[in-house]
């Protein structure tokens, strides 16, 4: 049967104009949040060497890389609130500079105190860059395409992770070289860049699609018109207020899905390259060459289900299975005595955490829009990065009372398997909801 003439012109156009959005704004977005990740994660690969060199227990590093999260949550809303004021390039830009002043002055650090009070300086300084990202593309994306467009953005995750493994051994070969250790050297040249990129942020992002002046009036009108029937379904459309978004159950119920997810992915984060070093006795720069091919396989992991999300409109299976894969992989990891079992349980379990961002991010996407979609995806993720605090504060903890980290990693199962439970009241919630409307 001949396809309709007019619904072939409008397919054209909304390929068009995603392609467009995607080539012009989903880069500068990745590298920002790559080089944002890196800042707040190096501090996992230091490790290795400023432990000791500092003299600092698994307790105070777990403690002090946690503490970036509270930094972050105190700052969250208020920043998303800013960039709903002034427009997203201005303060995104102003958010990469300063912290990437922030990160780079970790090299400085001598005392856990100073240690501390930087890592909580770093997440205040960062909050709001990640929820205005997602926000940001509530602006340019209908719901159907947004899944991808999450997962596009969010690879820069995992591909900075491939940048920092192999980066690690060389900076931390560079040992004493002017003065500084390796993981001064570190700190150095993963934070400066942020500081660097900032005027790019600013000079290409446009604070809407109205500001695109690639985008044709055309290509303008279908991208109105699609937000505008995704924002008549929205949960809270725009027709919400800000408090209604913050007190909404749903909006709770998607943040603490995100807080147990969180956990597991902080929890393996942060640690990774400690436990990977204690399991296998390597040195620096081979774990990191290890965590830059899960990083890799990850990456692609997340590609695909992201696609498989949108292809299937579907999202709480491709939410729900990779927890239970990550809880199974901390289970077998946490009880295996044999070295390539536990590198292989935790790499699967590395793997499936990115996996499942693509559709989990587009999740918030689907019921919210507008201002509502802004404090929203803010508070969500205010009660999602107190699990940037909790994981390495707890498995720290556990390796210092019992001398390794199979407790840990046995809590991380558990909260897995609340995320899943969470997606799925969410769910429950979200489909009753269609069914009271129809």
């Amino acid at each position: 049967m001949a396809q309709n003439p007019q619904a072939t012109a409008i397919e054209a156009l909304a390929h068009n104009a995603a392609r467009k959005i995607s080539w012009r704004l989903l880069p500068i977005l990745g590298i920002g949040y790559g080089l944002a990740f890196m800042d707040r994660a190096s501090v996992s690969y230091a490790a290795l060497s400023m432990n000791l060199d500092l003299h600092f227990t698994a307790t105070i590093y777990g403690f002090g890389a946690g503490l970036f999260f509270i930094g972050n949550a105190a700052a969250e809303v208020p920043s998303n609130l800013l960039l709903l004021r002034y427009g997203a390039k201005r303060i995104m830009a102003t958010i990469m500079f300063v912290w990437g002043l922030v990160a780079t002055s970790m090299m400085f650090v001598h005392s856990p105190i100073e240690f501390y009070a930087l890592r909580f300086l770093l997440g205040v300084a960062e909050a709001g860059f990640y929820p205005g990202v997602i926000y940001y593309l509530t602006l340019w994306y209908p719901i159907t395409m947004r899944a991808r467009a999450a997962s596009r953005f969010y690879i820069a995750l995992p591909l900075s992770s491939v940048l920092m493994g192999g980066l690690t051994g060389w900076l931390m070969s560079l040992n004493g070289h002017l003065g500084l250790a390796g993981w001064q050297w570190l700190f150095l040249v993963e934070g400066l860049p942020a500081v660097f990129f900032a005027p790019v942020i600013f000079w290409l992002l446009p604070d809407s699609p109205k500001q695109a002046k690639w985008l044709t009036r055309e290509e303008l009108d279908w991208l109105d018109e699609q937000l505008a029937r995704d924002g008549e379904k929205a949960h809270l459309g725009h027709d919400a207020g800000i408090l209604k978004a913050l007190l909404s159950p749903r909006v709770w119920t998607v943040g603490l899905y995100f807080f147990f997810v969180g956990i597991c992915a902080y929890g393996l984060t942060l640690l990774l390259p400690l436990i990977l070093t204690e399991a296998t006795g390597q040195r620096a720069g081979a774990v990191g060459w290890m965590i830059a091919l899960f990083s890799l396989i990850g990456a692609v992991a997340m590609l695909l289900n992201g696609i498989h999300s949108d292809h299937k409109r579907e999202r709480a299976l491709h939410c729900i299975v990779p927890c239970i894969v990550m809880a199974a992989g901390f289970l077998i990891a946490s009880y295996s005595a044999n070295m390539w079992v536990v590198v292989i349980s935790l790499a699967v379990s590395f793997i499936a955490t990115y996996s499942l961002w693509g559709p989990a991010l587009s999740v918030p996407m689907e019921f919210l829009a507008g201002p509502a979609a802004a404090a929203g995806i803010a508070a969500m993720n205010t009660i999602a990065i107190f699990s940037g605090f909790v994981a390495p504060y707890w498995m720290g903890v556990m390796k210092d009372a019992s001398g390794n980290y199979n407790i840990g990693l046995r809590g991380l199962m558990v909260a897995a398997l609340a995320a899943a439970g969470m997606m799925a009241i969410l769910m429950r919630s979200l489909a009753k909801k269609k069914l009271s409307a129809a």
